[in-house]
């Protein structure tokens, strides 16, 4: 099949792609209601109508109040799981958020047990009765975890990942999945097994990826906190496209044994959540030293649980905007991350522009063979096989491709130019304290778009150059929090990136606090849906 170069890998052409019309018929799999009619031209939502009545009041406090209601046993675990699963069936045929939902009966006994737990003064802990649903890349025991694959669309895994044993061990309730691209490939969130996630913003927009499900559940209050993972941008750019928070920790902090343990992988598990101090308590559940992932940190993870207030007078910032003309932007990004830089300086954040001595092109440049390492290496057993093939989609065969044409010696350079680069980013934060980027390169797009053709003109020559924005961060291996920095004129929303040193997850947490103490975001904006008449 036809290809050109760029960047010493294959990049696929157009016509590999799925054909417009088979994109919109596989949207339509997973959409209800008017998104449905719009996208795909059908009649619109025959089920009853979503009365405009504000949303019960145990779904829209902050995952620590309710957390603190249950604990008092102000409200049963029992009142708590009727009321996500009756919000869920309300607002989720809209945005397919959630899938693999388990059955509303044993989710409601399991609720009853933990109702007796707290009886008999047994508290599992800060999650305890939290209905969750777990990004469907990461195993649940008993629960299918598809990958947004149609090869593992009846997978039932025998065992939890570990972040989500520990999410389980502190009391939480699996409901079922969040929705996410094909193998985690692409920040737009669509499959053949479950279709499109849609934003909470804009039900006609991509909710981004490829933990578009837990972000838009996050915005929709349907779950009170979220997890996810992080690539390219897989925390980072949902959180932005629907007004939440993603934190993509550094490599460790979150226990992830993969096909190789002594692997520094590029990808990392992380936290998602409504605000910062709802954040850092599940970072706390999720992060700490585990022996079957041997490169994970040894941390105490309760610090994380410590006060977020600091003083930050004093403290300096880079500005890496567009990085020198580098990375082209849809016109009003930069100006909404420029006004949120305001905000450190009424902190008494010293903010000017600036970035690392480093040529930021061959930060790309050296990621794609790396990137395609990581991931067609996983993939490569299904390429084999002609039929198995033949259902993965054209992304996730051109990765393999790529992965396949690899030489060591393509390899070794690859990851010297990440040393180097790491090491340019170290030096640089010896003079600043963060770093800042957008959170994106674009608004959210139609959700009928596989990916962006073009950024304000520019061509993109892969399905992910148009994040490339947040390679950088990915190649340093710092920890980075997208944080809200507002809307544009079409109520879009947008995010920026705080990246702090490496391992300096509690520094990060701390700028985004004093950040959000400032701004109110997201509390200040709801989703349309959510507003009563």
């Amino acid at each position: 099949m036809a290809s050109k170069q760029s960047g010493g890998i294959s990049q696929p052409t157009q016509e590999r792609g799925i054909s417009r019309r088979g994109f919109l018929n596989l949207s339509a799999k997973g959409l209800a209601g008017a998104a449905s009619a719009a996208l795909v031209g059908q009649a619109t939502w025959s089920g009853p109508a979503l009365a405009k009545t504000a949303p019960s009041d145990i779904v829209m406090m902050d995952a620590i109040p309710l957390s603190q209601a249950i604990k008092s046993k102000s409200i049963s675990c029992v009142e708590v799981m009727t009321a996500y699963l009756d919000h869920i069936d309300r607002f989720n045929p809209t945005v397919n958020a959630i899938v693999s939902r388990q059955d509303r009966g044993d989710l409601l006994k399991q609720a009853g047990e933990r109702d007796a737990q707290l009886a008999r003064g047994d508290y599992a802990g800060w999650m305890h009765g939290f209905p969750q649903a777990i990004k469907d890349l990461a195993d649940t025991k008993g629960i299918p975890t598809t990958q947004g694959s149609p090869l593992f669309k009846d997978r039932i895994p025998k065992a939890d990942a570990i972040f989500v044993d520990r999410m389980k061990r502190a009391g939480s309730i699996i409901i079922g999945k969040t929705n996410t691209p094909e193998f985690g490939l692409g920040s737009q969130t669509y499959n053949q097994v479950f279709g499109t996630t849609l934003n909470a913003y804009d039900h006609s927009k991509t909710s981004g990826g490829s933990s578009g499900g837990a972000a838009v559940s996050l915005a929709m209050r349907m779950l009170p906190v979220a997890d996810g993972s992080d690539h390219a941008g897989s925390l980072r750019n949902p959180s932005a496209f629907n007004n939440v928070l993603g934190f993509r920790t550094s490599f460790g902090r979150v226990p992830s044994p993969g096909a190789d343990v002594f692997d520094a992988a590029l990808g990392v598990n992380g936290p998602m959540a409504r605000n910062v101090s709802d954040l850092a308590l599940l970072l706390a559940v999720q992060s700490g030293y585990h022996a079957a992932a041997p490169l994970s940190l040894h941390e105490d993870p309760t610090r994380f649980t410590e006060p977020l207030k600091r003083d930050l007078k004093g403290v300096r910032i880079a500005w890496l905007g567009d990085c020198g003309g580098y990375l082209p932007f849809e016109p009003g990004v930069l100006e909404l991350c420029k006004t949120a830089l305001k905000t450190f300086e009424t902190l008494g954040c010293t903010v000017e522009e600036a970035r690392p001595d480093y040529p930021i092109e061959n930060v790309w440049r050296n990621w794609l063979p790396l990137r395609a390492w990581q991931t067609g290496s996983g993939l490569k057993v299904l390429y084999d096989d002609p039929a198995k093939r033949a259902l993965l989609k054209p992304e996730a065969q051109w990765e393999i491709e790529n992965y396949l044409k690899l030489s060591a010696v393509q390899l070794s350079d690859a990851a010297a130019a990440r040393t180097q680069w790491y090491q340019a980013v170290r030096t640089f934060m010896e003079r600043y304290d963060y770093f800042i980027l957008p959170s994106a390169q674009v608004f959210p797009f139609d959700a009928t778009t596989h990916w962006p053709k073009e950024v304000n003109g520019r061509a993109m020559d892969t399905y992910h150059r148009w994040m490339e924005v947040v390679i950088p961060v990915t190649m340093s291996g710092c920890p980075a929090m997208s944080v809200p920095v507002g809307f544009n004129e079409r109520g879009l929303p947008m995010g920026m990136q705080l990246v702090g040193r490496n391992h300096a997850e509690m520094s990060v947490l701390q700028l985004a606090y004093a950040y959000e103490q400032a701004t109110g975001w997201p509390q200040n904006r709801l989703p349309p849906a959510l507003k009563p008449a």
